[in-house]
């Protein structure tokens, strides 16, 4: 079913031969479909579900994080893997170019930080609505059916097996996504087709996901969100910082998840229990003297009280009785009585609270997949395939990926509507 009508042509009987036929229906998908369609071609789109845009339609927990309001060089500053790849798709069709696309056609749009966009309806249905009816008014063929294989021809696609027949077609798209939230359909077929071709396929990992962690005390903080800290990550193996930024975050009965998190984990790609450490810096403005005073001075403000009842003005009450555990201080130590040596070891907790990582949360709860179809053997130009004309590929089934924040469904666009365009030309 189209998300919220059904005025797009579904052909589910019988299925001409098309020219351009793009397989998965996500974000990618209809841009290649809609940028084939725009310049000419025959197009169609092929989807196993029975409603396009599943995984949009909950990004941003339902508000859908459409792209961000970057010029180029800062949208390639958030690329984590092979960013360089992208510079054709993303100058061909930029944050600004998706931002103008989407308000075309009736979607309003607004910027919120950190140049996060969003629909001002804060519905991510209305985003997977505004590509569906354009791809109406287009004339681009859906058919709900699930592609078993490619059909290739000495090195040259000549289109898709499905279960009861073999679809024929001039151009294919391979545009399944990647492993991440397995329930809307990316269960890696594109991985397989690509492998079919003959492509190398890059370790597959989870990126922008929870990590779980080895304290035994982190699960007493479950549910603790922080604001304005500084996250820190470390790799005990080389000795170097892999990600440092001040946000948000949140502690889970698992270990740690929040933007500042999900952004680290994109930078954490040789993962094993006790590689790396977090370092949490719960008051990022204060330097370590003016955080002894300011410790110094609530101390003296509550000195005849216990010392777990008086750090309530500095720390969240959940993980005032941690910090103060992990100091190594009996909580009903009154306040009056606290050492130097004890002010200054809670002073080293609050700048520097550790959380020991053991792994990623699985793939699928990931948001993008790290890892996929090899670049090395795609024509950034074009999204072609080197290894078999005709065929291309294009969003999270290639080995591309960024931050969040907009990024990666930028990227979606961007490499969709290059293959569309590319796939049109004959």
């Amino acid at each position: 079913m189209p998300p919220t009508g059904g005025r797009i042509r579904i052909r589910n009987m019988k299925m001409p031969d098309t020219k351009v036929l793009v397989i998965g229906a996500g974000p990618a998908g209809m841009m290649a479909a809609a940028a084939a369609a725009e310049n000419g071609a025959q197009a169609a789109l092929l989807e196993k579900n029975q409603r396009v845009g599943r995984k949009l339609a909950i990004t941003g927990k339902g508000r859908c994080n459409i792209t961000n309001f970057c010029d180029t060089t800062d949208f390639i500053a958030h690329v984590t893997a092979n960013p360089r790849f992208l510079y054709s798709a993303i100058n061909r069709f930029s944050c600004y170019d998706t931002v103008a696309f989407f308000e075309e056609r009736g979607l309003a749009t607004k910027v919120e930080r950190g140049n996060r966009v969003f629909p001002v309806s804060d519905k991510a249905a209305d985003v997977v609505d505004t590509l569906y009816d354009y791809l109406t008014e287009l004339g681009v063929d859906l058919y709900h059916k699930e592609v078993k294989g490619l059909v290739m021809e000495s090195g040259v696609i000549k289109g898709v097996r499905l279960d009861d027949r073999v679809m024929y077609a001039d151009k294919v798209i391979v545009t399944c996504g990647g492993m991440s939230y397995r329930a809307t359909g990316s269960t890696g077929d594109g991985y397989t087709f690509a492998k079919s071709a003959g492509h190398a396929i890059t370790p597959l990992l989870p990126s922008l996901v929870p990590l779980t962690a080895d304290d035994t005390d982190i699960p007493e903080l479950q549910g603790l969100s922080l604001k304005n800290i500084r996250l820190t990550v470390t790799d005990n193996v080389t000795g170097k910082t892999v990600y440092a930024e001040v946000g948000e975050m949140l502690f889970t009965h698992f270990g740690i998840s929040g933007p500042l998190v999900l952004s680290a984990s994109a930078h954490m790609r040789d993962m094993s229990p006790g590689r790396y450490t977090a370092h949490v810096d719960l008051k990022p403005a204060l330097d370590a003297e003016t955080l002894d005073k300011r410790l110094l001075r609530d101390l003296s403000e509550f000195a005849n009280k216990d010392i777990i009842n008086s750090m309530g003005k500095l720390l969240p009450k959940k993980l005032i009785p941690v910090v103060i555990h992990r100091a190594g201080i009996d909580p009903r130590t009154k306040c009056n009585v606290l050492t130097v040596q004890q002010r200054h070891i809670l002073s080293e907790q609050i700048k520097n609270f550790t959380v020991r990582i053991h792994s990623f949360r699985p793939i699928n709860e990931a948001i993008v997949t790290h890892g996929g179809v090899d670049v090395k053997d795609i024509d950034p130009r074009t999204m072609e395939s080197r290894l078999v004309k005709g065929l291309y590929f294009a969003g999270e089934v290639l080995d591309v990926d960024a931050y969040t924040g907009g990024f990666n469904l930028q990227i979606a666009y961007a490499t969709g509507r290059l293959a569309g365009e590319s796939a049109a030309i004959f």
